[in-house]
């Protein structure tokens, strides 16, 4: 006999994702070390909720990261099908991906500690969002709209190095930076 796992109630499951989104907020505006009654409060709930469902905060960062890579993940398929140029589909995402790494104050550092419940994030990060800019970026090659000669890794850790930094100078636009990279991945005009 087979047990399968219990299935969360929907309240329990939309209480989760407005915990997740509380504290996504709260981390971009203070970092991951933000206080969990700061996050409870925007999520109208007790801080006795937060840790019923996320028992310390390595449990919560985690959770709220993985809740981000898979919004990013599930965004390109949306974006290709729903954009008008396969070009315009990978700079949609870059962007989604920029903001996504812009905004994880305090992450980096929380990934380089000892703590074990880290460990596994840079390659779920590297699994679940390298394919999806492997197929945004191969649809552009095959539109045409995307020299071939570009890896969707090295796409990837260019945008990653473009982020860093980003926020410490108002005169540094990591987004922008971004959106000239992707420009540039149009193939060169024929020769006349």
């Amino acid at each position: 006999m087979t047990h399968e796992a219990p299935r969360k109630r929907a309240d329990a499951r939309r209480n989760e994702q407005t915990l997740l989104d509380a504290a996504a907020a709260a981390f971009v505006a203070a970092g991951v070390d933000a206080p969990v009654r700061d996050i409870a409060a925007r999520a109208g709930v007790g801080v006795g909720t937060i840790y019923r469902h996320f028992p310390t905060r390595a449990d919560l960062i985690v959770a709220v990261y993985r809740h981000q890579v898979e919004a990013c993940a599930s965004a390109g398929p949306d974006l290709l099908a729903g954009t008008a140029s396969p070009h315009a589909a990978l700079a949609a995402w870059i962007d989604l991906f920029v903001d996504f790494l812009v905004t994880k104050h305090g992450l980096a550092a929380a990934l380089r500690s000892d703590d074990t419940t880290f460990e596994t994030l840079h390659a779920y990060f590297i699994d679940r969002l390298l394919p999806v800019c492997a197929s945004l970026l191969s649809a552009a090659v095959t539109a045409g709209e995307a020299r071939p000669d570009v890896e969707p890794f090295a796409l990837m850790y260019a945008v990653g190095n473009l982020c860093i930094g980003a926020g410490r100078d108002p005169r540094y636009d990591a987004r922008h930076m971004a959106q000239l990279l992707v420009a540039g991945l149009r193939p060169p005009p024929p020769a006349a």
